[in-house]
Parts: structure tokens; C-alpha cells; sequence
């Protein structure tokens, strides 16, 4: 079995909500120093067969048709044995 782990970011440039009230938050519990926060999303796909070369396709086109919008995220994965 094979596993992909997805991370998703906002792309560089685009406003980070969330990011910004958590940085604030975690100044304001006296995290001082605490440079940019961004947030983002992290997926765990698992695959029942073995193909890696499948599950790197399936994979890939999850975060085009799915997962992410193109327009303001980005991805990165990692496929590993389970």
C-alpha cells in the first residue's frame, strides 16, 4: 500500500487571513519574535494497490481537480510505503 501526504499553501503573495490572527495570537501569548505565519492544508491519501507510478498520477491530478484551487494554492506531495 502507498501513502501520499499532500501539503497545500496559499501561493506567495496572496493574503493569509489566518495566518496573520494566528501570528497576532501567538504574540500576544508572548511568542515574541514570530515572523510570518501562513496556513494550510495537509492531506493523507491512502491507495490500496502498489503502483507508485499510478499513485503519483492519481495523486497529481486530485490536487488539479479536487484539492486545491490553482488559482491561489499551491501543492506539494510526497508518496511513501505504508
Amino acid at each position: 500500500m502507498l501513502i501520499a501526504e499532500i501539503r497545500i499553501t496559499l501561493k506567495e503573495g496572496v493574503l493569509d487571513p489566518q495566518g496573520t490572527t494566528l501570528r497576532r495570537s501567538l504574540e500576544t501569548l508572548g511568542f515574541a519574535g514570530v515572523g510570518d505565519v501562513r496556513m494550510g492544508k495537509f492531506i493523507r491519501v491512502a491507495f490500496e494497490h502498489g503502483d507508485r507510478q499510478r499513485a503519483e498520477a492519481e495523486t497529481d491530478a486530485m490536487c488539479k481537480k479536487v484539492l486545491t484551487n490553482p488559482v491561489i494554492e499551491q501543492y506539494h506531495y510526497t508518496i511513501r510505503e505504508a
